[in-house]
């Protein structure tokens, strides 16, 4: 079978699927999404076996320990897996439900009521784990699914996909709703980016390089998240001590995600106290600094930052860190350089706070608070597709609601338009 035909066969069944399962009420789709989690858990040395052949490839393909580490599956790390199943499940079902609804001079009621998308294909990168998690999220907002894993990960995931749809089959849930493309070619996921009439969404999962080949390729609607420029701005009336603890944590809890920290703006009149100890916290930390010219005057140690470093997005133990004349100065770089993701004020002044959450227009923003908490499940969605810095059509993390749009109902006693 051409790669054409295959994605149009995936497109097809997925479309008549998602027909079905947007008619089904929240307690099938959470029977599946149950079912779902009691097979990961019941197959669970099926899952490492197939795992093992991934992981066998990746060392032979001399991957980086880093990606091995992304790739693998333990014990834990399924039972995570069948928790976040769990969890999605118990979340309320956004589908069908009124948002508003106002009533016309005429005696028209009018609302508008929660739909699920349709179809989405889900093009990601390593992580076996998000084939589950995506499934489940797609399932649980009535939305069948296509997922093109990476490669280096096709064992698991096509092992993860097969039990997903057994428990969809042992349930009211069409089998088709959850299908995992299975060829390795990656002009599969060129043919699936035309599918304009099948697929309703494309939602890519990984590096910017993966982002914007399928942004450039792809004639359906396109979520995006390049990159994640994060920061954080010290203002000159922000409490040192509770300034250090945020900063040390939005840079090392974990620096390999979009919502570290990878720029510091510092206010002018306390860099000078602030900064020393604070880059010695982050050397210690073994933390890499690269500084601005004034940045460079208080601290040793600190490399000069270039312009490149400024719209650099490190996933790793590397910081820049600028000093800034004020707050304007500090919006008027995250405007220049920033991507929309997450910023951070630490401030004790309510008034500069509220301008900056006016001010600034990123995904996330947040006050006296680490940027790590832009997170679906930090912030009350109990989990998240991923984080969308486009604003058309959700901003931010993606949970159920953002997989659902909203259709006009209308309620009438006999009204005809004049």
């Amino acid at each position: 079978m051409s790669l054409k035909n295959e994605a149009l066969l995936l497109g097809q069944k997925a479309k008549e699927a998602s027909r079905r399962l947007a008619r089904l009420s929240a307690d099938e789709k959470n029977q599946a999404l149950l079912g779902m989690a009691e097979g990961i858990e019941r197959q669970s040395e099926f899952l490492l076996k197939e795992n093992k052949k991934d992981l066998d490839l990746a060392r032979k393909a001399g991957l980086s320990g880093a990606l091995l580490d992304r790739i693998a599956l333990n014990p834990s790390r399924i039972q995570a897996m069948a928790r976040g199943l769990r969890e999605i499940a118990a979340l309320p079902d956004p589908v069908g439900e009124i948002v508003k609804m106002w009533r016309r001079p005429n005696g028209l009621q009018v609302g508008r009521m929660r739909i699920p998308l349709g179809v989405i294909v889900i093009i990601y990168e390593a992580r076996p784990n998000v084939t589950a998690d995506a499934a489940a999220l797609c399932v649980k907002s009535g939305n069948a699914v296509i997922l093109r894993g990476g490669t280096e990960a096709h064992f698991s995931n096509r092992a993860i996909g097969a039990i997903l749809q057994q428990a969809c089959a042992a349930a009211s849930v069409p089998q088709e709703a959850v299908q995992v493309a299975e060829s390795k070619d990656r002009g599969l996921v060129h043919e699936l980016l035309q599918l304009e009439e099948h697929i309703d969404l494309a939602i890519p999962r990984g590096g910017e390089e993966l982002i914007r080949a399928v942004a450039e390729n792809s004639r359906i609607p396109v979520i995006k998240h390049y990159k994640g420029v994060c920061h954080v701005y010290v203002d000159d009336e922000a409490a040192f001590e509770m300034a250090e603890r945020i900063c040390m944590n939005a840079k090392v809890q974990r620096p390999a995600v979009c919502n570290a920290m990878e720029t510091l703006l510092v206010h002018e009149g306390i860099a000078q106290t602030f900064l020393p100890s604070m880059i010695a916290k982050f050397q210690a930390a073994g933390v890499e600094v690269r500084g601005c010219k004034r940045t460079r005057a208080l601290a040793s140690g600190v490399k000069p930052a270039s312009e490149d470093d400024w719209t650099t997005e490190y996933l790793d133990l590397i910081l820049s860190v600028r000093v800034v004349k004020n707050m304007d100065g500090a919006i008027d770089h995250i405007e220049r350089y920033g991507s929309q993701h997450t910023e951070t004020i630490v401030t004790s002044d309510y008034r500069k706070a509220r301008e900056f959450l006016d001010r600034v227009n990123s995904s996330v923003v947040l006050v006296n608070a680490s940027t790590r908490f832009n997170d679906g499940g930090e912030l009350g969605l109990g989990a998240e597709m991923g984080i969308s810095t486009s604003k058309i059509h959700a901003f931010g993390p993606m949970g159920l609601e953002e997989l659902t749009t909203t259709k006009f109902i209308v309620f009438g006693d006999g009204q005809i338009r004049e």
